[in-house]
């Protein structure tokens, strides 16, 4: 397997990538800088869809809630609101960090990054289901919510498809 290793920082001259022998010319030197705001940027990623994958969790204990249950609602309410403001907080560094990877350190440019291209698009989809998220709870909070907690539970899987579709598409850089 030795002689079929990825890519990695770090490869020297004859390492293979995929099978194919990749000359010291054409590997990137990752600096230290990189790295440091590529690792940040995926915990920030990883840490805004844990607070997208429980905030549609809490809208479900709250669809279940019944009428008269005055404080079991106004504690899941605060637990929705705490957590959206936090996900939200953690979402503009996400963005930040994901902005100088494109701009200051070209990640996904030229030719071949079409990838990019898509998971720019399944950002845009995953900022619009946080806003959808902000939206729902400011219906909860108006007591003008309507939905099914079936509803909830569907709507809970949207964001593990976005995530993993924006994972695919980083690591297997399909185009």
């Amino acid at each position: 397997m030795t002689a079929m290793r990825h890519f990695s920082p770090g490869c020297e001259a004859g390492a293979f990538s995929w099978g194919l022998a990749v000359t010291a010319s054409k590997l990137p030197r990752m600096s230290s800088s990189y790295l440091w705001v590529k690792a940040l940027h995926i915990v920030f990623v990883a840490s805004w869809f844990a607070g997208l994958f429980y905030l549609p969790r809490l809208f479900v204990n709250l669809a279940q809630v019944p009428a008269q249950s005055n404080a079991e609602r106004a504690r899941l309410l605060l637990m929705a609101r705490k957590l959206y403001r936090f996900a939200s907080l953690l979402m503009v560094p996400a963005l930040v960090l994901g902005v100088v990877l494109w701009l200051v350190y070209g990640m996904g440019r030229g030719p071949g990054n079409g990838w990019l291209d898509a998971k720019l698009g399944v950002v845009l989809l995953v900022l619009g289901y946080h806003h959808a998220c902000g939206s729902l709870l400011r219906k909860f909070e108006a007591g003008a919510d309507r939905r099914s907690e079936r509803w909830y539970r569907v709507f809970n899987e949207v964001s593990v498809l976005l995530f993993a579709a924006a994972v695919v598409l980083v690591v297997v850089k399909p185009f």
